[in-house]
């Protein structure tokens, strides 16, 4: 295994990683699958303009389903796009 030089700076760290593979530096016939079922996707936000009356009609299945008009819109998204 390669020493791993110390670095001054976290953008000096990353330019080393562009140019250099982790495997020369760390034995990985020791790793180990690790899960973070807690660990959460980034999320950005948009702004998003709709007709009064389509955004009454996801209030209102929202509210059926007992959940935020803004999760509604989110979990019809991702069945659309199967995520």
């Amino acid at each position: 295994m390669k020493n791993l030089p110390k670095f001054n700076n976290q953008q000096d760290e990353i330019n080393f990683w562009d140019k250099h593979d982790a495997t020369d530096y760390f034995d990985m016939s020791n790793a180990k699958v690790v899960r973070f079922p807690n660990l959460k996707k980034s999320t950005k936000t948009i702004s998003l303009r709709l007709p009064e009356d389509m955004l009454e009609k996801i209030k209102v299945n929202a509210n059926a389903l007992d959940i935020p008009y803004q999760s509604f819109i989110k979990m019809v998204l991702q069945k659309q796009l199967r995520l």
